[in-house]
């Protein structure tokens, strides 16, 4: 027999582990799926299980590890009551109530849990470039996020990749605190919006390097050059950098849910579609965090979410017993 929960959460990060402490809080003795460790985003914690030191988080002056940060929001769902599990879900079936949800051996004929409700926080994960050394250099010259990190490459000579609205965003919010910010883009022309790069083109501290593809990135344990590659005569140059912003995209993990939540066409999870906000399509399933958010993407806007993810999971809950 399946075991049956109140409400299961899949996924964790700032949001899930919201989720889980208003949920535990109320009783609902939620049950979350955490995943396995991995090197992308919907391991256990999220992607600040891949960032080193976060500043823009309230309550910490001084700052705070992005992993002791998660480990502290984990150790707080924990102690009011949530049964934590390093498992990760290869199968769901919104289709029917119970929904149900799968563990292990996604052809199994029953499901490992099955649950009343849904909380979905499986995040989404940044498009990286595939070079060697990049994933070792994240939270040590390479990034991707400037609103998170900007502030630590005050006076810097920085490099952003990509062409398109994120990207010239970013480089242009990192002008504040780099002395120079060079763009890398593939092609020769920018694919952003045309104020973005009216915006871009008239600030003295951002560089274009047109037709240019990064080809690796090297320093000893911190970025000190990025090597490029001229994709039309395939020169190659480094560049003494000690900031690299990837600024490629995202990709939410809904792979799970395609074909039974509505998604954009980007395959973020379309929510609002009930009584709350996190709600999907599917009456009793809420998401919540980067996995719906393709605007903020930040850790306190994604906690936000996972507190009203709980809530609006209560208040069905409640509304299915009344």
């Amino acid at each position: 027999m399946s075991d049956k929960r109140n409400v299961i959460i899949i996924g964790s990060g700032p949001a899930g582990l919201t989720a889980a402490i208003y949920s535990a809080r109320a009783n609902l003795e939620p049950l979350m799926l955490e995943g396995e460790p991995s090197s992308t985003s919907d391991q256990p914690g999220g992607q600040l299980m891949l960032t080193t030191e976060v500043e823009n988080y309230p309550g910490f002056p001084e700052g705070i590890m992005g992993p002791e940060l998660m480990l502290r929001f984990r150790e707080q769902a924990a102690r009011f009551g949530t049964d934590i599990r390093t498992e990760k879900v290869t199968r769901v079936d919104l289709g029917s109530r119970p929904f149900g949800v799968w563990v292990g051996d996604p052809e199994a004929p029953e499901p490992t849990y099955q649950a009343e409700s849904v909380i979905i926080s499986t995040g989404a994960q940044s498009l990286m470039l595939g070079i060697a050394r990049e994933s070792e250099l994240i939270g040590h010259g390479v990034s991707t996020c400037a609103t998170c990190d900007g502030f630590f490459f005050r006076d810097h000579d920085i490099a952003v990749v990509g062409g398109g609205d994120s990207a010239i965003e970013e480089a242009i919010f990192l002008t504040k605190f780099a002395r120079s910010v060079t763009v890398v883009h593939r092609r020769e022309e920018l694919r952003a919006s045309k104020i973005m790069q009216e915006r871009a083109f008239a600030n003295d501290k951002i560089e274009f390097l047109w037709n240019n593809v990064v080809e690796s990135v090297d320093g000893d344990g911190t970025l000190e050059g990025v090597t490029v590659r001229n994709v039309l005569t395939d020169e190659t140059q480094r560049l003494p950098m000690t900031g690299l912003f990837v600024a490629i995209g995202h990709k939410p993990n809904t792979d799970l849910f395609k074909g039974q939540l509505e998604m954009e066409e980007s395959g973020y999870l379309v929510t609002g579609l009930g009584a709350g906000a996190t709600s999907t399509n599917v009456s009793g399933v809420f998401a919540c965090g980067d996995v719906q958010d393709h605007k903020y993407r930040q850790a306190v806007t994604a906690a936000g979410s996972g507190c009203q993810a709980a809530i609006d999971s209560e208040r069905w809950l409640e509304g299915q017993h009344s």
